[in-house]
C-alpha cells in the first residue's frame, strides 16, 4: 500500500514535530543566593544547615524570608532574616509560563554581602571583679 503525502499534510507533521520539539527544549528559572561576608571566610548556615564558607552560593527552589546565620572566631555571631521577594516572572499563575514553556533558561542571581563586627573581649579585670560578684551571691543565697 502506498501512502501520499500531500503538501498541506507535509507542513502540518513539520508543525506538529516543530512543536514537539519546542516543548522537549523548555526552559526552567534557576535560582541561586550568592553570600559573601567582609571578612570572608565566615561559616554560612540556612535555615540552619551549614552550606559552606564565603563566599558561597547554593541554589533555592522557593522564594521568602531565610534565615541566615554567619559565625567566624573573632566576630560577632550574625544571624540574619532576609527577605527574597520573588521577581514577577514567579508571581501565581506567571510561574507556570516562566518554569515551563518558556524555550530558553532563565536565571535569578541573588548577591548577598554581609559585614560582620569583631567579638569586644571584656578586660580580664571586669572578668575577675564579675566572677567576684557572682561568687559572693552565690555564699549569701537566695
Amino acid at each position: 500500500m502506498l501512502f501520499v503525502v500531500s503538501r498541506l499534510g507535509h507542513t502540518r507533521c513539520l508543525w506538529i514535530l516543530l512543536a514537539g520539539l519546542c516543548l522537549l527544549q523548555t526552559g526552567c528559572v534557576s535560582r541561586r543566593l550568592m553570600v559573601q561576608s567582609n571578612p570572608p571566610g565566615a561559616l554560612v548556615l540556612l535555615e540552619g544547615e551549614e552550606v559552606g564558607y564565603t563566599p558561597v552560593a547554593v541554589d533555592f527552589t522557593y522564594y521568602g524570608t531565610r534565615e541566615i546565620t554567619l559565625i567566624k572566631d573573632g566576630y560577632e555571631t550574625l544571624k540574619v532574616m532576609q527577605p527574597v521577594p520573588a521577581p514577577w516572572y514567579q508571581w501565581p499563575g506567571i510561574d507556570f509560563f516562566s518554569d515551563n514553556l518558556l524555550p530558553h533558561r532563565v536565571t535569578d542571581r541573588r548577591r548577598l554581602s554581609y559585614s560582620m563586627q569583631p567579638k569586644q573581649i571584656p578586660p580580664s579585670e571586669d572578668l575577675l571583679q564579675r566572677a567576684d560578684q557572682l561568687r559572693n551571691e552565690s555564699r549569701l543565697g537566695p
